[in-house]
């Protein structure tokens, strides 16, 4: 008898889930409470880690179909002098596709594999007894439930599963912006400037994608529309990019959320509602997509499901909790140095990067290999 899961939450997380465990056999029904399936935002980090996820699932080639290969990621002060780089290799890749070719190809394998989504489908709880609470009263009971639904999740609640959630102290603001010939087309360039940050990324062969980070006090810096004259004259070395920024768009808190636990009976917690953290290292849902993945074996393997989410768990939550804590602490040192103290920060940052606990603290959430992937050598 094919095994059940009710899913809420029909983001990357809960779609890369929903479709490895219909492509393993299981009987899924993904949930999303607004009317149609879009995904907001603009372009996304895929590391090595969820390109091997896509792989299996065999949503890669639509992914990644208009993606740039990125060769380096350079972080730069404000006016360009290289602080750091971070290369790739062939088995160490990162991909920057926009946000929305990744959606529309987890739902297209969802859609392939036979996944049920239902769009105006709001779940308003989740029990370890494996019951899903809709809005307008209906109970839908399933060998596994899942809340997927983000870092402000009201369903991780329903089993008193929030351990803190961090507001922090950066919001952030990501567009995209017309690509011209001359912009670079392998290479990230990350700016940092006192408290506030640019980031350049290419994406597409017409599009950039551009993410701006400042303090959630800083009222010029995060104004709206956002204000040219300030972010040129903070980055000389990428007004060429920031007269290019677009009109509208929205400042977003970036957020930190740490769990009790993942699951209780037949309850999972994945993605943003059990891990959000802020894009520092552009690897919140290459986490999600090795949890996932993570998941999906475990339950192959286990008959008993409390067991099964038990063992995934202590099996993933360290991985996650690094690359949580690696993240806090690249936006700390981000956020937390005034301008004055620019000179100090770089001189810290060019003596620490080449360290193995600083690589290693930096890229082992995205030189993972997911569970189920392919098993080729990846540099550690």
């Amino acid at each position: 008898m094919r095994r059940t899961a009710e899913i809420a939450g029909a983001g990357l997380s809960g779609l890369l889930l929903a479709t490895r465990l219909a492509q393993l056999g299981w009987q899924v029904r993904l949930h999303e409470r607004n009317p149609d399936l879009r995904m907001f935002g603009a372009g996304i980090w895929i590391w090595e880690s969820g390109l091997r996820a896509l792989e299996v699932v065999g949503a890669y080639d639509q992914a990644v179909a208009r993606a740039r290969t990125i060769a380096e990621w350079r972080i730069a002060d404000h006016n360009g002098r290289p602080l750091m780089s971070r290369y790739t290799t062939a088995s160490d890749r990162l991909l920057l596709p926009p946000r929305a070719d990744l959606y529309e190809a987890l739902i297209t394998q969802a859609e392939h594999f036979g996944v049920d989504i239902q769009t105006s489908s709001t779940a308003v709880s989740v029990t370890g007894d494996g019951v899903l609470q809709m809005l307008d009263g209906t109970e839908l009971k399933a060998d596994l439930v899942v809340a997927a639904d983000g870092a402000y999740s009201r369903l991780r609640e329903s089993i008193l599963a929030t351990g803190w959630v961090d507001y922090g102290v950066e919001a952030g603001i990501r567009m995209m912006i017309d690509r011209k010939d001359d912009d670079p087309d392998d290479t990230i360039i990350e700016y940092w400037h006192g408290r506030r940050r640019l980031l350049y990324n290419p994406c597409t062969e017409g599009q950039d994608y551009i993410f701006l980070s400042a303090p959630v006090d800083d009222k010029r810096a995060s104004a709206m529309p956002v204000d040219r004259d300030l972010w040129s004259a903070a980055f000389p070395s990428a007004a060429h990019l920031v007269e290019r920024f677009a009109e509208a768009s929205r400042w977003d808190r970036l957020v930190n959320v740490r769990c009790r636990h993942w699951s209780q009976g037949h309850a999972a917690i994945i993605g943003d509602a059990a891990h959000a953290m802020p894009p520092n290292l552009g690897q919140a849902a290459n986490t999600a997509f090795i949890n996932a993945m993570a998941l999906a074996m475990v339950l192959e393997d286990e008959s008993d499901i409390p067991t099964a989410l038990r063992r995934w768990e202590k099996e993933c939550r360290a991985l996650s909790d690094h690359v949580q804590w690696w993240s806090y602490l690249y936006g700390f040192v981000v956020s937390k140095f005034p301008e004055r103290l620019d000179p100090v920060r770089a001189r810290m940052l060019r003596a620490v990067s080449g360290t193995k606990v600083f690589q290693n603290g930096l890229n082992k959430g995205a030189r993972t290999v997911p569970a189920g992937a392919r098993t080729d050598p990846v540099r550690l």
